[in-house]
């Protein structure tokens, strides 16, 4: 038998095996992206199991560094190799100062850390802590993305995922996202026991940049009305927008502000929860009042901490903004010029873009024909219309040409 043909009984037999094992959903998810599996990567590349080398613009904005980034992969070697999964009754140091190097590039004022592993897990988190504060009642934004677990899925206002599981949390209200007087009249009508939440560009939604001044505007209204102020950066945060946090832009400082995907440097999942020391209190107060057990686990620990450094070494927050500011407008350029009216618009902030279209279905044909062309994208899963990107920050020149080429061929191949 020849390795191709090894190659691709190899291949069937892993579709096989999630349509088994796992999920008959995801198994037809990955034959419609052509069946292939991912085997190797390193830096803005990827390798797959017949040799194909995909440029990696997907991942949900986990890769800001590129995979295996060399300062994450000695930090976490270095843990692997000594003490990878703590007791948790002894006091560990990677926790402390994971968390230290942390609160170092948070917005001023933002001291105290709660390590989880996933985002939704962290949206939990804040939820719990606000609720310990007398914030019983939840608002967040429509279209807005926060995850699935039960509490996240409450305050993410998307019918297609809430349905299946209702009853969900009592007492939630959605208000449109960049509508600032909306909110003041929701939170009118709860004085001092609202807790927010809000993403300051919504991803899953398709790259939802609000107003100018709309973050400033929920602060305030947060203030005004005694309201618990929680900034999910879960996608956006530690450089992906241009920025070390999208609230940098308009000096907001929140009671608490959501860290992950970046945070794990690509290698280790981590998020966190980053708070005021007035809004962290009921868990500084008691350490068993919200707990898990993996989390601050030392290789996580030792991962965000080489993010963070990497991110601080390479530059990589310039790097988003100025790769942003150079692929945003060709991008819109080759969109308009090969596909005219079908695209309603191409936008986005640093390394965060979203493509949308006027044509049901052309989001999800011109993701097939991109991964086709050499380069992985994203879908957005409240939004059908929108296709996603979201680069490294390690992009080469060269890199660089071969997307655009790639974005070109893909969007003239989708109209035949």
């Amino acid at each position: 038998m020849s390795t191709v043909s090894r190659t691709a009984d190899d291949q069937q037999a892993i579709i096989s095996s999630y349509r088994r094992y796992l999920s008959k959903g995801r198994a037809s998810l990955g034959e419609m992206f052509g069946g292939d599996v991912e085997e190797y990567s390193s830096g803005a590349w990827l390798r797959t199991a017949t040799g194909r080398k995909i440029l990696n613009c997907g991942g949900y904005g986990v890769f800001l560094m590129g995979a295996r980034h060399p300062r994450v992969i000695t930090e976490v070697t270095r843990q692997l190799n000594s003490n990878p999964i703590a007791t948790r009754l002894l006091l560990e140091p990677q926790a402390a100062r994971a968390a230290e190097a942390l609160v170092q590039v948070a917005p001023a004022g933002l001291q105290k850390v709660h390590f989880a592993c996933g985002g939704a897990e962290a949206v939990e988190a804040a939820i719990k802590l606000g609720r310990a504060h007398g914030k019983r009642h939840l608002v967040s934004m429509e279209s807005g993305y926060h995850g699935k677990t039960l509490g996240a899925l409450s305050v993410t206002a998307k019918e297609t995922f809430q349905n299946p599981f209702r009853p969900l949390l009592p007492d939630v209200s959605h208000v449109p996202y960049g509508d600032a007087e909306a909110l003041d009249r929701v939170l009118a009508q709860h004085p001092g026991e609202a807790c927010v939440i809000v993403e300051p560009v919504q991803g899953e939604a398709g790259v939802i940049i609000p107003p100018d001044g709309y973050l400033r505007a929920v602060e305030e209204a947060c203030r005004r009305h005694g309201a618990f102020f929680v900034l999910d950066e879960i996608q956006t945060g530690l450089g992906r927008v241009g920025h070390w946090w999208a609230a940098d832009r308009e000096g907001v400082v929140p009671d608490v502000l959501l860290v992950g995907k970046g945070l794990s440097g690509g290698v280790v999942p981590v998020s966190a929860l980053v708070a005021t020391p007035e809004a962290f209190g009921p868990f500084d107060k008691d350490p068993f009042i919200h707990t898990s057990t993996f989390s601050c686990h030392p290789l996580a620990m030792a991962a965000a901490q080489g993010a963070i450094a990497a991110i601080k070494e390479d530059g990589l927050v310039e790097r988003a903004a100025a790769l942003g500011d150079l692929l945003i407008p060709q991008l819109r350029d080759i969109a308009v010029r090969e596909l005219g009216d079908r695209v309603r618009e191409v936008r986005g902030r640093g390394l965060l873009i979203g493509i949308e279209f006027t044509v049901p279905g052309l989001a999800g044909d011109l993701l097939l024909e991109l991964i086709g062309a050499g380069v992985l994208g994203n879908h957005s899963l409240n939004s059908s219309t929108v296709m996603r990107l979201t680069p490294p920050a390690v992009l080469t020149d060269a890199d660089v040409d071969f997307l655009l080429d790639a974005f070109r061929y893909a969007a003239r191949a989708v109209l035949n």
